[in-house]
């Protein structure tokens, strides 16, 4: 029990120190909590965490050399730079009209989870984790057996929930401070921040390309 305790630990804070770092996702929950209330950041993370138990078995099954590779990385990084862009500019035209109008814009679970899972996916660095420090410590857990891989995701999912409903809660319960204008600001500056992740994807899948 002390070495699944251990394992679920460490893998809390090493969820810590990639979820707190910027990124797609974490600009999706910023921009996207402050019209859809605490509700966005859990929701956000159950489908990334859908995404990553379908990782976790593929790794165990052997993906591992596969996402390793080069042509795999730079088609996943092209493939995402073009999808940052896509969401930046629908970001971006939809300024002029942005309202807070808090009781119109609830919507159902359905789209912040399928988003979770596609913002997982366009962030080429997400695979490359799961491909390299990832697998080594789910090799290293599973020595424990399936106890010992259940810790570990079960470690790495709360660290995620954790952090991203914390950023929902403070966002959506500062909401009512927010004017229109400011509002409009966040949304902004959170779409420009996606279009400076598309560029750098884009440039390391085209500089992985030439070698």
């Amino acid at each position: 029990m002390r070495a699944l305790g251990a394992v679920f630990a460490t893998s809390l804070l090493l969820a810590f120190s990639g979820a707190m770092m910027p990124g797609p996702l974490l600009t999706a929950t910023i921009s996207e909590s402050a019209r859809r209330g605490a509700l966005t950041g859990p929701l956000l993370i159950l489908g990334h965490s859908i995404l990553e138990l379908a990782m976790v078995a593929a790794l165990l099954f052997g993906l591992a050399p596969v996402l390793a590779s080069d042509a795999v990385f730079a088609a996943i990084a092209l493939a995402g730079a073009v999808v940052l862009f896509v969401m930046a500019a629908g970001m971006f035209r939809s300024l002029p009209a942005l309202r807070i109008a808090w009781e119109e814009r609830r919507s159902s679970s359905g789209p912040l989870l399928s988003a979770g899972i596609l913002l997982s996916l366009s962030n080429p660095y997400w695979t490359i984790w799961w491909a390299t420090i990832g697998l080594g410590y789910l090799l290293t857990c599973r020595s424990l057996g399936g106890a010992g891989v259940a810790a570990f995701f079960l470690g790495h999912v709360a660290g995620d929930f954790l952090w991203y409903s914390a950023v929902s809660l403070l966002v959506s319960r500062g909401r009512r401070l927010l004017s229109d204008r400011i509002y409009r600001g966040l949304i902004g500056l959170c779409a420009s921040f996606l279009v400076g992740f598309a560029c750098y994807f884009g440039y390391a899948g085209i500089s992985t390309l030439r070698g």
